[in-house]
């Protein structure tokens, strides 16, 4: 039931307040004295007409403006109410301010951030993602400072809690806060993917580099004649991350989406059903914000970032929509060849061409500020250099209308899939799988994201920047996959691979593996060969479903090893491959899966570069053994490795979980805890943090709990303690 919590009328100005340090015994009372009042009539200046905001019983604030103006100007005002601290440090990544409040182990994030920046026209990256985009984030900032003036203003409850123990105050938001590059650079690969590449063909040649890779479609690594890779490695650019990030304050610094739309011919109802879980990072607070934004023109509800005005999946009353990341390589890394007679020069097909510098001030808590340079090449920002090379990023972040999630403004208006096609043309990063759905019956699918044109080259490595690597514009959002009421009744996407067989650009090649996708498919297809109607309880218990593709494949190959009747043997031979908390045969499983591909690698020679290694060329080991591997007897071979491994998991599980297979469970191994940014604090862990709290599935399963950090790493690290 919905509650009215408070009418917008006018408003206060703002006073300073004191930072504090609150025993753990004060922490709650002052955490709950500073929180902003949810009831009742607040005067707020800045508004136009009065604006009523509705909480219901899950705290989802229902807002309900006369206008468009004040709907936003009060969507900013709520979500600070809720999410103040998040916004401020979202803020700060993407300005490159955190040694300001983090001290000076955030220097190079800071630098990074700045280096990243948006530099070009202003009219055309807000005219990009709605022609009344400027319009809407002044209106949103406007609020997010209001609330601030409200919270300082005298007599008012003050900052948050957060604000207290860190010791410094939020400040005012700008508009172009909002257009922060660094909220979904993460999700612009493959910067990284090309070091790691860079790294594997310097250490390994480029047959052995290629084979290690699971690239889609197959090629070649393709290194351009002559390029040095030597010292090459992901961990140069390690500061290079997005605002989704942990930022921890120090006490005195792989997920995996899943959705899909299911025709109305095919549910109980006889409407479309969409289901989305996207997911990203596992924090708190929550990286998403839900609200619900009516006014005229706009009647929208669903979940996006609390420091971007508007909604970036949900629906509206005419559509629906949520998406997953579709792998597009929207970085490319350039060596620039630098001139030893001047280190800021650097070698064009031209010859010699001058950096671009801009100075600027970096301020540090605690201590003077740094002075830096940032350098530019006509491919973008130097993200690092040694003296004789510099790589130079290009990315798409430095065009119009890069700043992740605000296309969703076109989007959260459509009202039928011409429009919705329109607004895809508009959604450039981060770049999408997105399932659409309507009040008429239709489905469909766009992935959509601005791609890169290479028409020479793979973009999985870096390449020379004097050379001519250039890209030649962008795929034509039109060229990109999507499809409308297919005949299958459903559509699925799990960041799998989305592009058709033989493609003809090169916008990607690393995506997630299959198995989540087939799972999805496997239950609908399933249940509409039945001939039963699909219900939301279905929906429900897939989005949730646990069961392991992978775990099932290796349980077959376990009973074709005709293995002995061992406690062990038996345990997985009677198991159904669900990765529930409570199973210990999903504890042994895991257990197992790591001292597998430790063995395998082993064999491969490649133990000290592939850690856990790539679970689809695991099983594809597995499953087509090699004598170069296995041994002269293959099949023997890898049926003995299958059976040595699974002896040694179930002692290391005993050493784990205790010597009663009864009393094991994965939920004892796979745990997850919720952690504040301040949890480092004193005192602050108890009342901030959540769990640890035990954990179904993984990286594989529907109901995708792995992490950056696999389950397996995970479980490998336990056994290493233990």
């Amino acid at each position: 039931m919905l509650r009215q919590i408070c009418v917008f009328l006018f408003g206060f100005l703002a006073v300073a307040t004191s930072a504090v340090q609150p025993t753990p015994e004060s922490l709650n009372s002052k955490a709950h004295d500073s929180l902003s009042p949810m009831r009742g009539t607040l005067r707020v200046r800045g508004l136009k007409q009065p604006v009523r905001v509705l909480r219901d019983r899950w705290g989802v604030a229902h807002i309900y403006a006369k206008n468009q103006h004040d709907l936003f100007f009060a969507q900013g005002f709520v979500v600070a109410q809720d999410r103040l601290f998040q916004m401020e440090m979202w803020k700060r990544a993407g300005q490159g301010r955190l040694a300001e409040v983090l001290g000076r182990s955030a220097v190079q994030r800071d630098v990074d951030a700045r280096l990243l920046r948006y530099r070009g026209d202003m009219k055309a990256e807000y005219e990009s993602y709605s022609p009344d985009t400027e319009a809407i984030v002044r209106a949103f900032t406007e609020g997010i400072n209001a609330e601030i003036r409200w919270l300082t203003a005298k007599g008012g409850p003050g900052l948050p809690i957060e604000f207290q123990l860190a010791g410094f105050r939020p400040d005012p938001w700008k508009p172009e806060d909002c257009l922060n590059r660094m909220a979904a650079f993460s999700m612009t690969g493959n910067a990284f993917s090309e070091l790691r590449d860079a790294e594997l063909v310097a250490k390994f040649g480029v047959q052995k580099a290629s084979s290690l890779l699971r690239l889609d479609p197959k090629v070649k690594l393709d290194p351009a004649a002559g390029v040095d890779f030597s010292g090459l490695k992901p961990s140069l650019l390690q500061n290079l991350v997005g605002s989704d990030a942990r930022i921890e304050f120090p006490s005195d610094t792989s997920e995996g989406s899943n959705n899909w739309t299911i025709s109305g011919k095919l549910t109980s109802t006889g409407k479309p059903i969409l289901a989305n879980d996207p997911h990203r990072v596992v924090g708190l607070p929550s990286l998403r914000y839900i609200v619900h934004l009516v006014a005229p023109g706009w009647d929208v509800i669903g979940a996006g970032e609390p420091g971007l005005p508007g909604v970036a999946l949900g629906h509206n009353r005419h559509i629906a929509w949520g998406f997953t990341i579709f792998g597009l390589d929207q970085q490319d890394l350039y060596l620039e060849d630098l001139n030893p007679q001047d280190p800021l020069e650097y070698k064009t097909p031209n010859g010699w061409a001058r950096m671009r510098l801009e100075h600027e001030s970096i301020a540090v808590k605690g201590q003077p500020p740094v002075e830096i340079e940032l350098k530019f090449t006509r491919h973008g920002p130097v993200v690092w250099e040694d003296g004789k090379r510099a790589l130079a990023l290009r990315w798409v972040g430095a065009e119009p209308g890069t700043a992740g999630y605000l296309g969703s403004l076109a989007v959260d208006r459509a009202t039928n899939w011409d429009q919705f096609e329109e607004a895809m043309k508009r959604w450039r990063v981060p770049s999408e799988n997105i399932v659409y759905s309507d009040v008429d019956g239709n489905i469909g699918e766009h992935s959509t994201g601005l791609a890169p044109l290479r028409k020479t080259w793979t973009g999985l490595l870096p390449v020379p920047g004097a050379a001519h690597y250039e890209w030649s514009g962008y795929v034509s959002n039109s060229a990109l996959p999507h499809s409308f009421n297919p005949p299958a009744g459903f559509v699925a996407t799990a960041n799998h691979k989305m592009i058709p067989e033989n493609y003809p650009y090169n916008v990607g090649f690393e995506w997630a593996p299959a198995y989540r996708v087939q799972r999805i498919a496997e239950v609908l297809s399933g249940i509409r060969d039945s001939r039963r109607k699909i219900t939301l309880d279905d929906m429900e218990k897939l989005q949730t479903d646990v069961v392991s593709l992978p775990a099932r494949q290796l349980v077959k190959l376990l009973k074709e090893a005709s293995p002995q009747p061992t406690a062990a043997t038996q345990m997985m031979l009677a198991w159904d491959a669900t990765l529930s908390r409570e199973s210990g045969a999903a504890a042994l499983y895991e257990v197992w899966l790591r001292n597998l591909q430790k063995a395998v690698w082993e064999k491969e020679g490649m133990a000290a570069v592939e850690d856990d290694g790539s679970l689809e060329n695991l099983l594809e080991e597995l499953s087509k053994p090699s004598p170069q591997v296995f041994g002269a007897d293959a099949v023997e071979g890898r049926n003995q490795v299958l059976l040595q491994t699974l002896d040694c998991a179930w002692k290391q599980t005993e050493h784990l979980l205790g010597p009663d297979p009864q009393k094991w469970s994965w939920g004892s191994l796979h745990t997850i805890r919720f952690r504040h940014s301040l949890d480092r604090l004193p005192g602050a862990a108890t009342v901030l943090d959540l769990g640890p709290l035990s954990r179904p599935g993984d990286g594989y399963t529907v109901n995708a709990t792995g992490s950056a950090v696999s389950s397996s790493r995970r479980v490998g690290r336990a056994i290493e303690k233990s």
